[in-house]
C-alpha cells in the first residue's frame, strides 16, 4: 500500500463520505438496522452514530485498509453499539453460513473489485429473509451524464481508492441474487451529476 493510499487518501475519503447531505441520507437507512450487522466498507465509522442501540446486537464492521481503521477510532469510542473490526476485503468475509440479520452497504459497491463475489458473500452470511440496506452512488439515467461517467472512471478510479462512478448498483444487487423491496433513485444535492446519482433501498435474501 503506498504512503497516498495509507495516510493522505483515508482524510479525503472521510470527508467526502461525511458531508451534510451525505449524512442526512445516511441518517435515514442507517437506522433500520436490526440485530447482528454486517457493515462491509465500515471505513472511518461515519455511519456508528445512526444505529438504534435497542435494535442492535452487534456491528461486524469489515474493513480492509489499516489507515481507515486509524481514522475510526474517535467515532469507535463514541459508538452506542458493539463493533467488532474484520479486517479483510469483501470478497473474503470471515463469517458463518446465515449468520446475521442485516447487511449495510454505504458508498461501498463502488471501490469492491469484485463485486459480485462480494455480494454473494454477503448473501451467504445473510440469514434467509434478512435485509441487504444500501446506499450507494452509480450510474445515472441520463445519456450526458452517463457518458462522462464512462469517460471519467479511469482516471478516477487512480485518485479515489478504486471507486467506479458507473456502476448501476440495483443491477449488481440482482444479479447476486438479492430480491429488491425498496428503491430510491436522487440526484444528491450541491453535488457533481457524475458523482452524485444515488440508489438508496433495501434488498432481501429470498427465504
Amino acid at each position: 500500500m503506498s504512503f497516498y493510499e495509507d495516510r493522505i487518501l483515508p482524510h479525503i475519503i472521510d470527508k467526502a463520505c461525511s458531508m451534510g447531505q451525505v449524512m442526512k441520507l445516511r441518517s435515514q437507512l442507517v437506522p433500520r438496522a436490526r440485530g447482528r450487522v454486517l457493515e462491509v466498507g465500515m471505513g472511518s465509522g461515519i455511519n456508528l452514530e445512526f444505529y438504534n442501540q435497542d435494535h442492535v446486537e452487534m456491528v461486524y464492521g469489515l474493513e480492509p485498509s489499516e489507515g481507515m481503521r486509524r481514522k475510526a477510532l474517535p467515532n469507535l469510542g463514541r459508538s452506542p453499539v458493539r463493533v467488532e473490526w474484520l479486517d479483510l476485503p469483501g470478497e473474503k468475509i470471515p463469517l458463518q453460513d446465515n449468520s446475521v440479520d442485516t447487511v449495510l452497504l454505504t458508498f461501498t459497491l463502488c471501490t469492491i473489485p469484485d463485486w459480485h463475489t462480494a455480494l454473494l458473500q454477503m448473501k451467504r452470511v445473510l440469514k434467509p429473509g434478512g435485509d441487504l440496506l444500501f446506499l450507494e452512488h452509480g450510474e445515472a439515467p441520463h445519456d450526458t451524464t452517463r457518458k462522462w461517467q464512462h469517460r471519467v472512471t479511469p482516471g478516477w478510479r487512480k485518485l479515489a481508492g478504486g471507486c467506479h462512478l458507473n456502476r448501476h448498483i440495483a443491477e449488481l444487487i440482482e444479479h447476486a441474487g438479492f430480491e429488491i423491496q425498496e428503491l430510491e433513485n436522487l440526484y444528491m444535492p450541491n453535488a457533481p451529476k457524475i458523482a452524485g446519482y444515488i440508489y438508496k433501498g433495501r434488498a432481501t435474501k429470498p427465504e
